[in-house]
C-alpha cells in the first residue's frame, strides 16, 4: 500500500509544478478557419509531432466536443459562441494541468477568439489561422457539409449562410491550397521554436 506523505503540505498543487513534473511549457494551439481548410488535419499533424518529441498533447475539436459537453448546443450564432467559450474553458484547464493542447475549430467570430486570448497568459494562447479560399474548402468538402448547405439543408453554414471573420493578427498564418500538410507543420514548430515554446522545463 502506497503511503501518504501529504501531511504538513498545504495548498493546492500549482500549474507552474504541474508542467515541471512533465517537463515542458504549457499552451493551447487555436486553429481557425473555415470548414475544409484543414484545421483537424493539422492538429492531428502536429499532435503526433508533439507526442514524437516527448511533449504531453491532446487535441480538442468539433466533433469531440458536441458529440460529448457540447451535445445540447445547436448552430446558431449564440450557440456557437457557447461552444467556443467552453471550449476555451476545457482549454484553460487542461493548460492549467501542464499540457499542451491543439484546438481546432471554425470559431468563426474574432470577438470570441479575442476572449478565448484574454483567458490564457501572455504567450499561452497562440492563434493559428488555417486559410484556404472558399472555392477549395468547397471543392474538398470532407463531409459533404457544403454540398448539404447549397442545397439548404443546413442553415447557418460557415461561408455560405453565416460569415467567417477572418483574423486580423493571427501568430502564424498557414496557406493550405498553397502549403502540403508538411510544409504547414513546419511551419508552425519553426515559431513555437523561435518563441521558446518546445523547451523542457
Amino acid at each position: 500500500m502506497a503511503q501518504d506523505n501529504s501531511e504538513g503540505l498545504m495548498g493546492p498543487v500549482s500549474a507552474e509544478a504541474r508542467a515541471a513534473m512533465k517537463g515542458q511549457r504549457p499552451f493551447v494551439l487555436w486553429l481557425t478557419g473555415l470548414s475544409g481548410a484543414g484545421k483537424s488535419t493539422l492538429a492531428e499533424a502536429i499532435d503526433q509531432r508533439l507526442h514524437g518529441r516527448g511533449l504531453h498533447s491532446y487535441v480538442l475539436d468539433g466533433d469531440i466536443m458536441r458529440h460529448g459537453l457540447n451535445r445540447d448546443l445547436g448552430f446558431s450564432a449564440d450557440d456557437r459562441r457557447e461552444n467556443i467559450r467552453r471550449t476555451g474553458e476545457v482549454s484553460r484547464l487542461l493548460v492549467d494541468a501542464g499540457l499542451i493542447v491543439v484546438s481546432a475549430f471554425i470559431s468563426p467570430y474574432r470577438a470570441d477568439r479575442e476572449l478565448l486570448r484574454q483567458l490564457f497568459p501572455a504567450g499561452q494562447y497562440i492563434e493559428i489561422y488555417v486559410e484556404a479560399p472558399l472555392a477549395v474548402c468547397e471543392q474538398r468538402d470532407p463531409k459533404g457539409l457544403y454540398k448539404r448547405a447549397r442545397a439548404g439543408e443546413i442553415r447557418d453554414f460557415t461561408g455560405i449562410g453565416s460569415p467567417y471573420e477572418s483574423p486580423l493578427q493571427p501568430d502564424i498564418s498557414l496557406r493550405t491550397d498553397l502549403m502540403s500538410p508538411v510544409q504547414c507543420v513546419e511551419e508552425v514548430f519553426a515559431v513555437l521554436q523561435r518563441r521558446g515554446c518546445l523547451q523542457r522545463g
